[in-house]
């Protein structure tokens, strides 16, 4: 019961990271270790909570008059190759391997959190917008294989090849994440790499956090929530570092 209520703890504050700052998934898939889970174990349950905070994402944004869904959908559609392939190799990559890419995932997505917001807006630079295409594929792998961080990418490939601006990248990520997800949970649990019990703790955490998130207007958050989310990424990094490799 007490692993419950951690992992629905830890839960939420992913959900108001991801919302406020972004990162959730640099502390919901180290403590899902930390609570006894295999590591691609882990990598995988992690995918229920990541599909339960963007299905009510999605549900608040189409409200709001931003969607364009046949964008979005069109993106999405892009990245479900690389999703299902991501996904595959995450699920059969050995234990130790990946802890070492955790290790190196986690330091440098708490890197992105401190650069500086104009490096990933680039002007709108669209003249090769075709580019977004691949560019979509690759982010679909790289999230059905880890996940963490992967809001970085989208944003810097929304902004720099579509001209987006960061509210509408914003809306299509989490609907094109939602629909890339939902494909690569299923291959998790085809291979037996997903733990629904615990899965479904981090994920009640997660709708919790965002809702909370939506309706606090607290001045400077996200720069403390940032703070906050870079010294537990890097405590756990350095915990996987020193026990597992």
């Amino acid at each position: 019961m007490a692993t419950i209520a951690l992992l629905f703890g830890v839960g939420a504050l992913a959900g108001m990271l991801n919302v406020l700052a972004g990162g959730g998934s640099m502390l919901t898939v180290p403590v899902l270790i930390f609570a006894g889970l295999d590591p691609t174990v882990a990598n995988g349950t992690n995918r229920i909570a990541i599909v339960l905070q963007n299905l009510t994402a999605v549900g608040r944004y189409r409200q709001s008059g931003l969607t364009d869904a046949r964008l979005s959908l069109r993106l999405a559609l892009w990245t479900l190759p690389g999703s299902v392939l991501g996904a595959w190799y995450g699920a059969s990559i050995s234990d130790a391997a990946l802890r070492l890419v955790l290790v190196g995932v986690l330091i440098l997505s708490t890197l992105t959190l401190f650069l500086p917001q104009r490096l990933f807006d680039t002007g709108g630079w669209t003249r090769g917008r075709w580019l977004i295409y691949p560019a979509m594929l690759g982010i679909g792998f790289y999230g059905g294989f880890i996940q963490i961080g992967v809001g970085f990418l989208f944003l810097a490939a929304l902004r720099s090849l579509l001209g987006t601006d960061l509210v509408r990248a914003n809306v299509h990520k989490v609907f094109v994440v939602l629909i890339y997800m939902l494909p690569a949970l299923l291959v998790f649990w085809w291979l037996g790499k997903v733990d629904w019990r615990l899965g479904l703790a981090v994920g009640s955490g997660t709708i919790l956090g965002a809702w909370v998130a939506t309706h606090l207007a607290l001045q400077g958050g996200a720069r403390w929530i940032k703070v906050a989310v870079a010294v537990a990424a890097l405590g756990m990094a350095a915990k996987l570092f020193s026990t597992g490799i």
